[in-house]
């Protein structure tokens, strides 16, 4: 199998034309089989996600979709960052507006709501087709409050090191992001903050940004 992706805990594959291998390198058990239940669940209700074929403890073999991620169109166009923010608004929103399943566990984050969140959305996983965004990458997702969903995306961005020159249309997608989105987040950094500095795969380096942005 080709290798096409690499992600902090799971690696991505090329089977047949139109379908990937995600496999996880580690976790719980049923982490990929929970991810397929809930996308599928998501995917009916008509939120854009990849369209899974079969899932087993640890491998996930779902749709192939053609298009670079968002954060890879941001490097190439940085000038098209605003856009980028109120797409990502506008998927928050949308996300928003489903029920969590009976299925689906409670945010440690969050510690209350009904909506399905995310918890890592951001321009890495967010793919543009020719028919519009897919979010991608479901492995953390919960239920609870918006608030806290769009705050952790505010944390992941404040973290990472966007390069040089990069660091401005960063900036200036997270004002469009806020001034966008239905969903105030501040009530939801006091429990985003600390889950995010707690996250095993967060760098020191990303650590120390986000304490500098956000406290903590």
């Amino acid at each position: 199998m080709e290798l096409i992706g690499r992600g902090r805990d799971a690696d991505v594959y090329a089977l047949v034309e139109d379908r990937v291998l995600r496999r996880y390198r580690g976790g719980g058990p049923r982490k990929a089989a929970a991810e397929a239940r809930l996308m599928t669940y998501l995917g009916e209700r008509g939120f854009p996600v990849p369209h899974v074929y079969d899932a087993n403890a640890t491998d996930l073999v779902m749709q192939r979709l053609e298009g670079p991620t968002m954060a890879a169109a941001l490097r190439r166009s940085p000038w098209r960052c605003t856009a980028y923010g109120r797409m990502l608004a506008r998927l928050h929103d949308r996300l928003h507006t489903v029920p969590a399943p009976e299925f689906l566990p409670p945010s440690a984050a969050s510690g209350s709501g009904d909506r399905v969140l995310h918890l890592d959305l951001h321009p890495e996983n967010v793919v543009l087709t020719a028919r519009g965004p897919y979010v991608i990458d479901w492995c953390n997702a919960a239920a609870g409050e918006p608030a806290c969903d769009v705050a952790m995306t505010v944390c992941v961005l404040r973290g990472v090191d966007p390069g040089p020159g990069e660091s401005l249309a960063v900036r200036i997608l997270l004002r469009a992001l806020l001034r966008t989105t239905a969903t105030d987040p501040t009530p939801g950094y006091a429990q985003a903050l600390p889950a995010r500095l707690s996250d095993p795969n967060l760098t020191p380096a990303e650590a120390d940004r986000l304490r500098r942005a956000l406290g903590g």
